[in-house]
């Protein structure tokens, strides 16, 4: 088995691009692909065995990667509106929505030439992606591109204050839907910060509030069962202003307590959806959303729309860029197949 990739990092958090070396994906969709991939009988986080499957393991898994790994399939888009379409993976399984994977796609679709970008100015990359059609605005300075902003489908909220029990106690979390379902609570309320030295009672709680919001009704997506279900904890302090601006830190804890290094994408997306629920965050004010590793995306929440409605249009800026370039193989005879997790 031999297969290329190409691998980026967004605010800390990897990307790995597959450029070749796996089957074709069959469905009229990406989200119908996903479903394919996932398997009848198979989940989210457990797909079915495949010679596809074989690949996002071989990738995910050490000695090739580690317990941390993301990246996605190139996939053919849902029409010719689009660039390019994109399986999200992760040592787990298949998700339905990756900002922080959109991010580093639309800076590799420009780096690669595969969409035409200016000297100076913005190219917009757009990508289906299982959850729907979104966007990538690349933004280039002197040739080079100095950042990428990310916008979303829309973001609804379900619920703002659950009450969740817990080995820690009870805690209201907020329910949002933005690509993927999330739930959200500040650490303070679970006893904890987002510190890394608090890193694996954080990563413990929030496989607990997941296991725990299984089957409540606020996590099932309005109106794509596909879609519902949590897929990711975010933990988050309250940090002082930075000049005005409204400043959190979070660790996101997604599929089976995997940790977000970056202050994650599509999670910022539904941030800034329950802040402006809540009422904290109008159209246009910025968030500065921090990750634990101290990496920082920026948000916003675009006039129109409603949170707690058919949903507001979120965009999230940060940076990618390229690590390496990568050619995998699997030998005939290794014994360690397509690797192991720790």
């Amino acid at each position: 088995m031999h297969v290329r990739t190409v691998d980026y990092h967004t605010a800390g958090e990897p990307f790995r691009i597959v450029l070749d070396g796996v089957p074709a994906i069959p469905g009229d969709s990406v989200a119908e692909r996903r479903a394919i991939v996932i398997g009848a009988g198979g989940t989210a986080t457990a797909p079915r065995p495949s010679e596809l499957d074989t690949v996002r393991q071989l990738l995910t898994r050490e000695p090739r990667g580690h317990a941390g790994m993301y990246g996605g399939f190139l996939v053919p888009p849902d029409d010719d509106e689009a660039h390019l379409g994109v399986l999200f993976w992760h040592k787990d399984g298949y998700s339905t929505a990756c900002g922080h994977g959109t991010i580093a796609l639309g800076a590799w679709a420009v780096d690669s030439g595969l969409v035409a970008a200016p000297e100076d100015g913005v190219a917009r990359v757009r990508i289906d992606v299982p959850s729907g059609r979104v966007t990538a605005l690349v933004h280039r300075s002197g040739g080079r591109t100095t950042g990428v902003t990310f916008r979303n489908v829309p973001s609804r909220v379900t619920a703002l204050k659950l009450p969740v029990e817990t080995s820690r106690g009870t805690v209201e979390v907020a329910v949002a839907h933005s690509g993927a379902c999330y739930a959200s609570v500040p650490a303070a309320a679970l006893g904890l910060a987002v510190e890394p030295g608090q890193l694996a009672e954080l990563t413990a709680v929030g496989r607990e509030i997941r296991a725990a919001l299984a089957g409540e009704p606020s996590v099932a997506h309005p109106t794509d069962t596909r879609l519902s279900g949590v897929y990711g904890v975010i933990l988050y302090d309250e940090l002082p202003s930075a000049d005005g601006v409204l400043n959190q830190r979070n660790v996101t804890v997604f599929a089976d307590g995997q940790i977000d290094r970056s202050p994650c994408g599509s999670g910022t997306s539904a941030r800034l959806a329950v802040l402006a629920a809540e009422g904290r965050l109008a159209p246009g004010e910025p968030l500065r959303h921090e990750s634990i590793i101290g990496t920082v995306f920026t948000g916003q929440v675009l006039a129109g729309g409603d949170a707690l409605g058919e949903g507001v249009v979120t965009e999230v800026t940060g940076t990618a860029h390229r690590t390496g370039e990568h050619g995998f193989v699997l030998e005939p005879g290794d014994e360690l197949g397509t690797g192991f997790l720790l």
